[in-house]
C-alpha cells in the first residue's frame, strides 16, 4: 500500500459532479485542484449501507474542507453511471459538493494498493495530499466500519500547522515546542 511520504499517482477519471445527466460528468486528474490539498476517499461499491453514511459524512464537513483549501474527491470502482443513478435515487448524495470519481479499471485503486483481492473492490480508505502531491495521511478500514470525516478534517489541520502536534490536538490549542 502506498503510504505516507510517497508521491500521489496520476490518474484521470470520469466524475459525477451533479445529478443532471447534461452536465453530470467531468473528467477530473491530477491537475483539475492543482495547488490544493486533496482529500481522496473510496468506498468499495454503491448502493450499500455503510458508504452512504460516509459520503454524506464527508459532504457535511465540506465548507470546513474548503476552508483549509482542501478539495474532497470520492472514488468507488463503480462507473460513472452508478454513481448518477445512486444519487438520484438518494436524497442524502443529490445534491454532494464534490466530485464522485469512477475508478471502474480500478488503475487509481490498484497503483494506491487498496484494492481487496477478495472482493475486488476499493478498499475503505482516505488519502490526504499535500499541494506538491505527496501522501501526508492515509488511513484503511475493515469494508464493514465507516471512518471519522471529522478525525480526518482534524488531521488535516494538524499538518497545515506544519509543527509538533499531540495526540487529540485540536485546531487552536497549542502545538508541541521541542526543548
Amino acid at each position: 500500500m502506498l503510504g505516507v511520504g510517497a508521491q500521489f499517482p496520476s490518474f484521470s477519471l470520469k466524475g459525477v459532479v451533479t445529478d443532471d445527466l447534461k452536465t453530470a460528468f467531468q473528467e477530473i486528474d491530477n491537475n483539475t485542484y492543482r495547488g490544493k490539498w486533496l482529500v481522496v476517499f473510496f468506498w468499495p461499491k454503491d448502493f450499500t449501507f455503510v458508504c452512504p453514511t460516509e459520503i454524506e459524512g464527508f459532504a457535511k464537513l465540506n465548507k470546513e474542507f474548503a476552508q483549509r483549501d482542501a478539495q474532497i474527491l470520492g472514488v468507488s470502482t463503480d462507473s460513472e453511471f452508478v454513481h448518477l443513478a445512486w444519487r438520484r435515487s438518494n436524497p442524502e448524495l443529490k445534491n454532494l459538493p464534490y466530485p464522485m470519481l469512477a475508478d471502474i479499471k480500478r488503475e487509481l485503486t490498484s497503483s494506491l494498493g487498496i484494492l481487496d483481492h477478495k472482493e475486488g473492490v476499493a478498499q475503505r480508505a482516505v488519502y490526504v495530499v499535500d499541494p506538491e502531491g505527496v501522501v501526508r495521511f492515509v488511513m484503511v478500514t475493515d469494508l464493514s466500519v465507516g471512518r471519522n470525516p471529522g478525525e480526518v478534517l482534524r488531521v488535516l489541520d494538524a499538518l497545515q500547522t506544519d509543527e509538533l502536534c499531540p495526540c487529540n490536538w485540536q485546531k487552536g490549542q497549542k502545538t508541541l515546542q521541542p526543548a
